[in-house]
């Protein structure tokens, strides 16, 4: 019975991370977070910008979480894994693949990762707080996922 709470914890942590990080990108960040969040829009001009500070509000949630889901292992703990899960592949597939913080990798050949590129360089084509598109980092629209572009 624990590793179904395991399961199920990991799997509520990280689908829930992509839905509320929707939500939170969407209203807040394009919202009254905007000052923060324009940063990310602009050309980088150095190592941080200043909207790194959501990875660490959303990763002092997720240790918050794993140290008050211990020492049983409850289903908070792991949420909470599930959260920083989620971190780690925002990390890779949104600073390493995406923007190329770290050029580790080429642009991606897989059809679900090259959709997953493409949202994010449609959500990029305007700097400006509004009308701006795709807010998402795994579920993106279908639209997307079309023909390869060159």
């Amino acid at each position: 019975m624990e590793w179904l709470i395991a399961v199920f914890g990991i799997i509520t942590g990280l689908i829930g991370m992509e839905l509320f990080s929707w939500w939170f990108h969407k209203y807040l960040m394009h919202g009254v977070l905007w000052k923060i969040h324009k940063t990310h829009h602009q050309p980088q001009k150095g190592w941080f910008e200043l909207n790194d500070i959501f990875t660490l509000l959303f990763g002092g949630i997720s240790v918050a979480l794993i140290v008050a889901g211990l020492p049983q292992f409850s289903f908070v703990f792991w949420a909470g894994i599930g959260i920083s899960i989620y971190g780690a592949l925002y990390f890779v597939l949104h600073d390493m693949l995406i923007h190329k913080r770290i050029k580790l990798f080429k642009r991606p050949a897989n059809s679900f990762l090259e959709g997953i590129f493409k949202a994010h360089q449609a959500h990029h084509r305007t700097n400006q707080k509004h009308d701006a598109e795709s807010f998402g980092l795994l579920f993106v629209d279908q639209k997307f996922f079309g023909k390869k572009k060159d």
